[in-house]
């Protein structure tokens, strides 16, 4: 992971949640991170990472992803090994 997707990794566990992480940074610290991101209906994105696997919907119209959909992300860092 380089320098950005350390801070993007950081970002995501941050407290309180934030709200103005972009998606397109989340998918590519996913990426850094080794998972394997494959498209899915809609807004769907399928993400598996240390045998772990989740759905998250890519925000839209927006490009930020909402406190929420940052919460899941982090539960599934923290079950998939991945912490700052």
């Amino acid at each position: 992971m380089n320098q950005k997707h350390r801070r993007t990794l950081e970002a995501v566990f941050e407290d309180p949640v934030r709200s103005n992480i972009s998606w397109r940074d989340i998918e590519a610290m996913l990426k850094a991170a080794g998972a394997e991101i494959s498209e899915g209906a809609g807004s769907r994105v399928r993400v598996a990472l240390n045998r772990v696997r989740a759905v998250f919907h890519r925000p839209h119209p927006k490009k930020e992803t909402d406190k929420g959909a940052v919460k899941s992300v982090r539960r599934f860092l923290t079950e998939a090994g991945v912490t700052p």
